[in-house]
């Protein structure tokens, strides 16, 4: 029996043209496959009703490895406020990239469409820093610079 393995973390966007910027000028990703999704029968598995059409695009991206999938959905339309999630509350909080400078990449970010939690700067004991980023959905990136 072969072992499970990740092959990637799922992230509904509101802009699929919106968030692709972002993930690809903003946090360096690079698109390595899309692909459409229609058939009815694929709605349980996302925990959608099957009485209706389905459309959903999705993109996938990769970075170091890490594999990424754009959801935009056309059918239903993606839901939520878009306001990010507090680290306490249950499930997916963030995912975290090294990066080589904090402050240049922070500046990538907000070029690309995302913003900065500014008051979330921290310096470690040690001198590494982290800062946590927002993509456009509101979805939090650490961004953590080693020393």
């Amino acid at each position: 029996m072969t072992e499970p393995r990740i092959t990637h973390i799922g992230l509904c966007v509101s802009d699929l043209s919106r968030s692709l910027r972002f993930y690809t000028e903003g946090m360096g990703f690079v698109e390595v496959g899309r692909m459409t999704v229609d058939d009815p029968a694929a709605a349980p598995l996302m925990s959608l009703p099957v009485d209706g059409e389905l459309g959903l695009e999705l993109v996938y991206l990769e970075h170091s490895g890490l594999r990424v999938e754009l959801l935009g959905w056309t059918n239903p339309t993606a839901e939520g406020d878009g306001s990010p999630r507090p680290m306490n509350r249950l499930g997916l909080t963030h995912f975290s990239i090294r990066v080589d400078e904090v402050g240049p990449v922070a500046d990538r970010v907000r070029a690309a469409g995302g913003s900065v939690v500014q008051e979330s700067e921290v310096t470690f004991r040690g001198g590494n820093k982290g800062l946590m980023v927002l993509d456009p959905d509101g979805t939090l990136l650490e961004l953590i610079e080693r020393v």
